[in-house]
């Protein structure tokens, strides 16, 4: 906070005297509990709950996806423990439209490729379609405006696209509008393209994503025969989201955190996301449904992430200007214990200048409280960009402040970050990304401690102040910043001082900004 000058000595010395008393009495005055809440955290609690995750997908069909009876045992266990901990559960049920992908094949002159639809792609015709291969050539934004497509004919064609900028969903759609009848988007980094075209209203080709090495293969193979066979259905779901606020601190300056507990149908997804789901379930009950905190907290469990961030989406929707107003930020944890682990947070100021660009205003400050917070795990972080793929997307799209940890998925780990937090370089980070692998026995749980301690840390520090997110003071700060401000109006009505009141931010240590 700033302090604007005062003509009169005598009052600009009390007023920086006050104002340090001020910040000595306030700087350690907090609702919530003295004690660290991550060192509160065992890793051997958190694991747990992924016991008892994997124990509901083993007794599921081996999974826990939206829709199915493991999700729904599942949002049980979840919301169960939050009851009984004393907090107020909700888990408020929407519907959408699921995706069912029962057959794929791609090949280029005969020859089969590697890869996999995206989801939400239409189906080709029975059998599959053929058409000749166009290449469309990289740019800064690959197939992303209609201009990209000026020189290229891609007329009846299926056309090869990089990764890159804009959604697959705008890549295929304006593909589609420049004419060809399928896509095909490969990869710019390393590993497996696992990609949604987001909504089935935007899905307009039959488009299937390949690796980074199978699309630079193949962008040398123009005018070749493809033939792309997608078997897809739409089936309408119905399933639920887990919603637990506290019941202390104010409901107008909530602090938010979110981990989806959906898996996809492949497998029982204990790292994806089970490791999330877990590390805010354990900071939620070690926390309190009643703590004494000046911040609300609300904890989330989002149903059907991996039909396109389904749940989180409609929840923010479901919301008025107001109500989410009262949401000071949200914190995304979706992955933190990925068996070949990297340390990454959310780029928030974008530091790094790649892709999606900044968060919204104090999204900057939780990346800086976030990499602190793993710091004293002693573990020196990366930035990961914004790229639109977990549950803060929604979040970030009407103004909410966001920010989250995250250990990797199919992207591969460099031998720069192999020697600076161990595991295999030229690896993914977690090679059973979306696969039947992703079980119990597929985590480290090193790193699944590490992040749920900063997890806690981190939501134990906001819900004593958002100040440096979003200026919002503590109660405390607020009464004592007035009382100063009363004092000091009397004294200068004392002394006759009254040329001296320059408007009411004059002579304080700040505007009251709540």
């Amino acid at each position: 906070m700033s302090l604007r000058t005062i003509t009169s000595g005598r009052v600009t010395t009390a007023v920086l005297a006050s104002c340090a008393a001020i910040a000595v009495a306030v700087a350690p005055a907090s609702a919530a509990p003295s004690r660290d809440l991550g060192d509160r955290i065992s890793g051997n609690a958190v694991n747990r709950h992924l016991v008892a995750l994997q124990r509901i997908a083993d007794q599921n069909g081996g999974n826990r996806a939206s829709g199915r009876p493991g999700y729904e045992a599942s949002v049980d266990y979840v919301a169960n423990k939050l009851r009984s901990a004393g907090f107020d559960v909700t888990t408020p049920k929407f519907e959408y439209q699921a995706y069912y992908l029962d057959k794929f094949g791609l090949a280029v002159a005969g020859q089969p490729v590697e890869g996999d639809a995206l989801e939400y792609s239409p189906a080709t015709p029975q059998g599959g379609l053929t058409a000749p291969l166009s290449v469309l050539p990289a740019d800064p934004t690959p197939g992303c405006e209609a201009t990209d497509y000026q020189g290229t004919d891609v007329s009846g064609t299926v056309v090869l696209i990089q990764r890159g900028t804009c959604s697959f969903a705008d890549k295929q759609r304006i593909a589609a509008e420049a004419g060809a009848v399928g896509a095909i988007i490969y990869n710019n980094v390393d590993g497996a393209l696992n990609g949604t075209l987001g909504d089935p209203a935007d899905a307009r080709i039959p488009t299937a994503g390949v690796t980074k090495q199978v699309g630079e293969a193949l962008a040398g193979q123009a005018g070749a025969e493809v033939h792309l066979d997608v078997q897809s259905r739409l089936e309408t779901v119905k399933t639920r989201n887990v919603v637990a606020q506290t019941r202390t601190g104010r409901a107008d300056n909530v602090v938010m955190a979110g981990a989806h507990l959906d898996s996809v149908p492949e497998g029982p997804g204990i790292n994806d996301n089970g490791t999330g789901s877990a590390g805010l379930l354990e900071t939620a009950l070690r926390l309190g449904s009643s703590p004494k905190v000046n911040n609300a907290v609300r904890f989330a469990f989002w149903g059907a992430e991996e039909s396109g961030l389904v749940g989180s989406t409609k929840y923010v929707q479901s919301l008025s200007f107001e109500q989410q107003l009262d949401i000071a930020l949200y914190l995304n944890f979706d992955m933190i214990g990925s068996p070949n682990a990297g340390y990454f947070a959310y780029d928030g100021d974008n530091s790094d200048g790649v892709g999606a660009g900044p968060g919204p205003q104090g999204s900057a400050q939780i990346e800086r409280d976030l990499v602190e917070a793993m710091a004293a795990n002693g573990v020196q972080t990366e930035g990961k960009d914004f790229d639109g793929r977990s549950d803060y997307g929604e979040f970030i799209a009407v103004g909410i402040p966001a920010g989250g940890l995250f250990t990797g998925a199919e992207g591969i780990k460099t031998p720069e970050q192999a020697a600076k937090w161990g595991g295999e370089a030229g690896k993914a980070y977690d090679p059973n990304y979306h696969m039947p692998g992703d079980t119990l026995a597929n985590v480290d749980r090193v790193a699944l401690e590490r992040n749920a301690k900063a997890v806690a840390s981190v939501v134990q520090h906001y819900a004593a102040s958002t100040e440096g997110v979003n200026g919002v003071q503590t109660r405390a700060q607020r009464a004592q910043l007035r009382s100063a401000e009363g004092a000091m109006t009397a004294q200068r009505v004392a002394t006759a001082e009254p040329e001296h009141a320059h408007g009411a931010d004059a002579h304080g240590c700040g505007r009251d900004r709540a």
